[in-house]
This record gives C-alpha cells, sequence and structure tokens, in this order.
C-alpha cells in the first residue's frame, strides 16, 4: 500500500508540473502580448496625430476666412 501511494504521488507531481505552458509557448505569449501591445500604442499615436493636423488645418482656414474677409470688403 505504500509503494502504490508513493507511485500516486509521484504521478501527481509530474501531471502537476506538466500542466504549465513550457517556456517557448511563454515566450510566444510574451512576444504576442508586447506586439498587440504596441499595435494598440502605435493606433492611439496615429489617432491623435490626425486630429492634431485636423485641428491645425481648422485653426488655419479660419485664419484664412479672417484674413480674405477684410480684402472683399475693400472691394466694395
Amino acid at each position: 500500500m505504500k509503494k502504490l501511494s508513493i507511485l500516486f504521488m509521484a504521478v501527481s507531481l509530474v501531471a502537476l508540473v506538466s500542466c504549465g505552458p513550457s517556456a517557448e509557448e511563454k515566450a510566444k505569449l510574451e512576444a504576442a502580448a508586447t506586439a498587440a501591445a504596441d499595435s494598440i500604442t502605435n493606433a492611439a499615436n496615429a489617432a491623435m496625430e490626425q486630429t492634431a493636423t485636423e485641428e491645425t488645418t481648422t485653426v488655419d482656414s479660419a485664419a484664412t476666412v479672417t484674413e480674405a474677409a477684410p480684402a472683399t470688403e475693400e472691394k466694395k
């Protein structure tokens, strides 16, 4: 009976250790997580840059309209 319980504990220990991911699988998961984080960061930066460009264009357009208004009044 003692040999059977030792065998059962050894098999249980081996099964418990083998349940976790291997070092290669851990590296792949970490690389995928890093790639996803980089992708999200790049998308956020692109969105912020596009928003900044649109705001600058709006301000420039408003300045152009303001400068053009006195010129049209002088023609009258």
